[in-house]
């Protein structure tokens, strides 16, 4: 197994200069300032406390990582809007199979990836397997509202059906009245 390799200066700041890192990174993140800029102001609160300054290179590993991670987070985030339009109450069983096999792949380059050991491997597994399960609740939770809701409508129309003179013509305006007053509660004043 390979250990945590060799620790970058910016690794090695003190505990009084963690909020000054948490400040830069935050920085980074929101992608509104120059990377040149922000490693200068780090290196101006760092010189206030006396702490060693951190170099161009060391600090253009950590930005580039944490650029990776960003593009890795939105790829994602489209991936995810892509999938979950397909996620209804009937199509649910193959998305739990994309959605597994995702996971599974995503497993695999963590894997193969320093920094995971046997535990997380497990919770991950974990969490895959509770994905699945809380999608399978879901589907099962909708398609009962659903049958519910036909349910409720079928008897307002029965009602509204009984309660309508059908010899006459019917006029659309009071049956419309009757559905909202018996299915949702809406009371014309």
């Amino acid at each position: 197994m390979a250990g945590r390799g060799r620790l970058s200066s910016l690794d090695q700041l003190p505990e009084e200069a963690q909020d000054d890192l948490v400040w830069a990174i935050g920085e980074l993140n929101q992608r509104k300032r120059t990377q040149a800029d922000i490693l200068f102001e780090l290196n101006d609160r760092l010189e206030v406390k006396g702490i060693e300054t951190i170099s161009r290179s060391a600090f253009n590993r950590r930005a580039m990582r944490l650029a990776r991670r960003s593009m890795q987070l939105e790829e994602r985030k489209f991936i995810y809007a892509g999938i979950a339009e397909r996620l209804t109450p009937e199509e649910v069983g193959k998305s739990d199979l994309v959605l597994g096999e995702f996971l599974k792949t995503l497993i695999d380059e963590i894997l193969d990836s320093d920094g995971l050991d046997s535990k997380n491997a497990m919770e991950l597994a974990k969490a895959y397997k509770e994905t699945v399960v809380a999608q399978r609740h879901s589907a099962e939770m909708r398609r009962k509202a659903e049958g519910e809701a036909k349910t409720k409508l079928m008897k307002a129309v029965d009602q509204v059906a009984g309660a309508v003179d059908m010899a006459a013509k019917p006029d659309g305006q009071e049956v419309l009245r009757k559905i909202r007053e018996d299915i949702y509660g809406i009371f014309d004043k």
